[in-house]
């Protein structure tokens, strides 16, 4: 959904992409890249808030790259491609350093039968939240990635890009509620997924 603005966010970032504009593009997407695994580390090492600045950090540059790119007449193909795979990467380091650092799993005495259905031995545990936050994640964009490379057209739709689920990760990191918004991640990143397979299954039936 709001990765639908990401081209106000990017007109908002002009002035600063001009000053910017001699860099290469593509180092930019590095440095976005850089800036989440620093707070991959940081999740890891339990340092949230400044986690959570390092991602909001990442998340800026990710936004100044396509800025940058445009700014210098540098738009590519493989710029995309580069930006795309370091966005896979930028999204393992965030959710491992979480798992890492045992910020994902709920604590006993919240991660009850009555309120997880059964679940509570697993979500108790980092590993589970955090793989399915993960897996969910990466599955996000491989689905669109696949639908379109067979023909459905631009499918940009979901309740949770990757801006919506980093946002989170950020308010998560920031109010010391990291574990809920890993679980809020895990379950619309897999209801993306399906939002995604319907709406590629009504474009591509009978093709």
């Amino acid at each position: 959904m709001l990765n639908r603005k990401k081209d106000i966010l990017t007109d908002w970032v002009k002035p600063i992409a001009r000053i910017f504009s001699r860099i290469n593009p593509n180092a930019v997407t590095i440095l976005a890249l850089v800036f989440c695994i620093a707070a991959g580390l940081y999740f890891a090492a339990g340092n949230l808030v400044i986690a959570g600045l390092m991602l909001l950090l990442g998340g800026f540059f990710d936004v100044l790259d396509g800025a940058v790119a445009r700014e210098n007449g540098r738009v590519t193909k493989f710029g995309g491609l580069l930006d795309s795979v370091s966005d896979r990467y930028a999204d393992a380091a965030v959710f491992l350093g979480i798992m890492w650092g045992g910020h994902a799993a709920f604590p006993p005495y919240i991660g009850n039968d009555w309120l997880f259905c059964g679940l509570a031995p697993y979500v108790e545990n980092d590993w589970f939240l955090g793989g399915l936050a993960l897996t969910g994640s990466l599955l996000v964009s491989y689905t669109r990635a696949r639908a379109e490379a067979g023909g459905t057209g631009v499918l940009d739709i979901g309740v949770a890009e990757r801006a919506e689920r980093m946002i989170l990760i950020i308010l998560g990191a920031f109010t010391g509620l990291l574990h809920w918004a890993v679980l809020v991640v895990a379950v619309i990143s897999h209801l993306t997924v399906l939002q995604r397979m319907i709406a590629a299954r009504r474009i591509l039936k009978g093709q």
